[in-house]
């Protein structure tokens, strides 16, 4: 039990936790230093069952998803297109970014054709920082009514 215990890090309310799935280690490397440097928690998934592990067990403000994670072709990634089938009310807490050789960095047709928030070409790693700070604080000002809602609604207020 104890063994299980030590795999999840507490969260506090004032933590950004962030869950990437990214295979290739420079991109990893990358992709880390820049969301520390945005205040980010990160936990790194392994492999697909990881990924939907600890991606059921916190909500995330922030995943990111190499388009060839522990995957060959696109096609046979299992956590993206897991993410992308699943019900939005499992996924609504989370801003998704899918990091691509073959896609525009900030395209909004193809982020949505790929049932993310924002796509951020492998070229453009370094550009990752404001990228996800803008799409993480659009995505705050798109669902600030919803969320006020639906607190008002726990509350007992509706």
């Amino acid at each position: 039990m104890s063994q299980n215990f030590a795999e999840y890090e507490f969260i506090s309310p004032d933590d950004k936790p962030a869950l990437l799935a990214v295979s290739s280690l420079e991109v990893l490397a990358n992709v880390q230093t820049i969301l520390l440097e945005c205040g980010y928690k990160l936990h790194v998934a392994s492999n697909h069952e990881d990924f939907m592990r600890r991606f059921s067990a916190l909500n995330y403000q922030l995943v990111v998803v190499e388009e060839l994670f522990a995957a060959r072709t696109p096609e046979e990634n299992v956590t993206l297109r897991t993410l992308q089938w699943m019900p939005m009310a499992r996924r609504r807490h989370t801003v998704a970014v899918l990091i691509s050789d073959r896609h525009q960095t900030m395209n909004v047709m193809q982020a949505f054709q790929q049932s993310v928030h924002a796509v951020v070409n492998k070229a453009d790693l370094s550009s990752m920082g404001s990228i996800v700070q803008k799409t993480v604080s659009d995505n705050d000002l798109f669902l600030h009514s919803y969320r006020e809602v639906q607190a008002a609604a726990a509350r007992g207020k509706i």
